[in-house]
């Protein structure tokens, strides 16, 4: 199901379990790839929520890097990562706004052999996917290209298309946890903002922040 684009007008934290079952779909020269959304984190923008998330990309306000997060909604914010892969973020909230949802894992169910190729280190197709840099990989996606593609175009051979589940995930089938890997506050309890599928083989690792060194 295609949503419209006012369904992304909500923050990120809202979306985020929404898109849980969702499926993303990549069309490239080379071919097409479609991943089932398995695990997403949210992340806010300045003004949005009811305080500010320090873990954000958007924190500090707009940048070169991040402005596709404070564009319109349903689009994707691709970024480069520690010098070592991309991740692909969903807009959300109005434009001008900053959140985004970050697609931290999935279940590869169309074009299998092409996210083979693109992931040549994975030794098992539950891992083709498993990590926002896999995700991308996979998929992919790259800041240079797909930074800002619209996820809801809808045209024949849109670049990016996003398909939500035919049916809601239920709280009963969802977990949720502080973000992983994220420093400081930001990456503990008080923001409880990754949400997964439960008994879903191709959701990450969660993995706490490491303290910092004295």
């Amino acid at each position: 199901m295609r949503p419209e684009r006012e369904f992304f007008l909500r923050d990120a934290v809202q979306i985020a379990p929404l898109l849980l079952g969702a499926r993303l779909i990549s069309r490239l020269p080379e071919g097409e790839v479609t991943v089932r959304i398995t695990e997403t984190e949210a992340y806010t923008g300045p003004g949005v929520g009811d305080r500010a998330d320090p873990g954000s990309h958007s924190r500090m306000g707009k940048t070169a890097r991040n402005a596709s997060m404070f564009g319109e909604p349903g689009h994707l914010y691709v970024y480069f990562s520690y010098g070592m892969h991309h991740a692909v973020n969903v807009v959300c909230s109005p434009a001008g706004l900053a959140s985004g949802v970050l697609l931290r894992a999935g279940e590869i169910i169309t074009g299998v052999e092409l996210a083979r190729a693109r992931r040549g280190a994975a030794h098992q197709d539950r891992d083709l996917a498993r990590g926002p840099g896999r995700l991308a990989q996979a998929l992919g996606f790259i800041r240079e290209r797909d930074d800002g593609v619209d996820a809801l175009d809808g045209a024949p051979g849109a670049r990016a298309e996003l398909l939500l589940a035919e049916r809601v995930i239920t709280p009963a089938e969802m977990g949720i946890s502080p973000r992983t890997g994220v420093s400081g506050i930001a990456g503990t309890a008080e923001f409880p903002w990754r949400f997964y599928l439960r008994d879903e083989a191709t959701v990450s690792p969660y993995r706490a922040a490491a303290p910092p060194r004295r």
